[in-house]
């Protein structure tokens, strides 16, 4: 029964052989990519777009018994020449979450150095089939240490970008390294945003939170062991669940340390030993 309940939505960054060294745990070559992405359809669950899932948490129709969904942050250019034909030739429906600020042509890249989406790269990909765009912030700050009001143009100007150079709406959001609380998810509702993404590293479910989706980090070392195991709806809890101890513990900590230290610049949060952990 668990298996029919939870739902895996798996979290991928880069799909490349040679990333740079700060986003090398969260990559997977191209060729590993098309053997997991064979292992989705191979395990009988349905892939569905982030549409379907919606329309699901918000008391519409039920998803289908077994259903998937694949997502991507960030915005990559590698998304666009290894993850997304590969996908496209699939026929598996996926959603790309954009750093706003992180697309090219940039002032100050908030990102460190990788390449990434030009702006009129995502306009030639963005009528791919199966593919839905989302934003993630403007640059990729812990929006729940930032102060209310960077923190609502984080949110809402992410959008208003997104809606402006692609002429249509946006309605997901995915939090910069999953991180939230319920100040930031009540600006992303308030926002107009139908769903958005978190990480937690379990799996989502009918029932979880439509503002606080639990997603599946797919790493460098994440093998096909995990993957099966999680495809089979086991190997983690099945959301909505509580915080727990260390991730307070771990909230508090950033909290205090952006009202001593300021919030750390962008550069220096991917550069966090520990930026991967539970949230």
């Amino acid at each position: 029964m668990r298996s029919e309940t939870a739902v895996p939505v798996l979290l991928y960054h880069c799909v490349r052989d040679d990333p740079p060294p700060w986003i090398a745990p969260f990559t997977i070559g191209p060729g590993e990519f098309g053997r997991q992405l064979d292992r989705v359809l191979a395990s009988g669950r349905v892939p569905v777009g982030l549409d379907r899932f919606t329309e699901a948490l918000h008391g519409g129709r039920d998803l289908p018994r077994h259903s998937v969904l694949i997502t991507f942050d960030d915005g990559y250019a590698d998304f666009a020449r290894y993850a997304l034909p590969q996908l496209v030739e699939r026929n598996l429906p996926a959603t790309l979450y954009v750093t706003t600020d992180a697309l090219w042509p940039t002032l100050r890249p908030p990102l460190p150095p990788a390449a990434m989406l030009t702006w009129d790269g995502l306009r030639r990909i963005v009528d791919a089939p199966g593919l839905t765009i989302g934003a993630h912030g403007c640059t990729h700050r812990e929006l729940d240490t930032l102060p209310i009001e960077q923190m609502h143009r984080e949110i809402t100007d992410s959008r208003e970008r997104l809606e402006t150079e692609l002429e249509r709406p946006i309605t997901s959001f995915a939090y910069p390294f999953g991180y939230n609380n319920a100040a930031v998810r009540e600006a992303v509702r308030h926002a107009g945003f139908r769903t958005a993404m978190a990480v937690r590293d379990a799996h989502s479910s009918r029932a979880d939170d439509p503002w606080r989706i639990s997603r599946l980090l797919v790493r460098a070392d994440t093998d096909a062991a995990r993957l099966d195991a999680w495809l089979a709806g086991s190997g983690t809890r099945v959301a909505p669940f509580r915080d727990g101890l260390p991730t307070l513990g771990w909230r508090a900590w950033r909290q205090t340390r952006a009202r001593w230290r300021g919030h750390p610049d962008p550069w220096q949060a991917h550069r966090d030993p520990v930026v991967g952990r539970t949230r």
